[in-house]
């Protein structure tokens, strides 16, 4: 299934006071530590995840995996598309990283999702009414803003 053709699910967005160049590292970090944390991969296996493990090089480029999902698209300073499926759903989650302005930046986190049948439709249902699809997306883009606004990453 093409990423164009996913229902729009939601859109969260954050300020950067720091240039694309600066947030990128940040962006690929913390996206990948937020889905490779203790019990992920386990969870990714439970609900059959098609990637369920970590797999690919690092940093991120096309086709490298974390618990859930594989990287679609990296384009540094711009954009990460990350795609994936399990049981339940279909979805990809799309970072577009722009300048605001001189030494701003925006960073958008969209998400987009297909549930069939009626377990997809409950699994829809305890995603969205639970809150921790919006706190968790939320949480990542204001990691990725403080540790862009405080400096490069470590090992940089």
């Amino acid at each position: 299934m093409q990423i164009d053709s996913l229902p729009h699910l939601d859109e969260h967005a954050t300020l950067i006071a720091a240039d694309t160049d600066r947030v990128w590292p940040h962006l690929t970090d913390v996206v990948e530590k937020s889905f490779s944390r203790l019990g992920m991969t386990e969870y990714a296996r439970l609900v059959s995840a098609a990637d369920p493990v970590t797999s690919g090089p690092r940093p991120l480029v096309a086709g490298s995996t974390f618990p859930g999902f594989r990287v679609d698209t990296a384009i540094p300073g711009r954009e990460l598309v990350l795609r994936g499926s399990h049981r339940f759903s279909t979805y990809a989650l799309i970072f577009h990283l722009e300048t605001a302005e001189p030494g701003r930046s925006r960073l958008r986190a969209e998400t987009r999702a297909t549930f069939p049948g009626l377990t997809g439709g409950l699994y829809r249902q305890i995603l969205l009414t639970s809150g921790g699809h919006v706190l968790g997306v939320r949480r990542m883009l204001a990691t990725i803003r403080r540790r862009s606004e405080q400096g490069p990453p470590a090992g940089n």
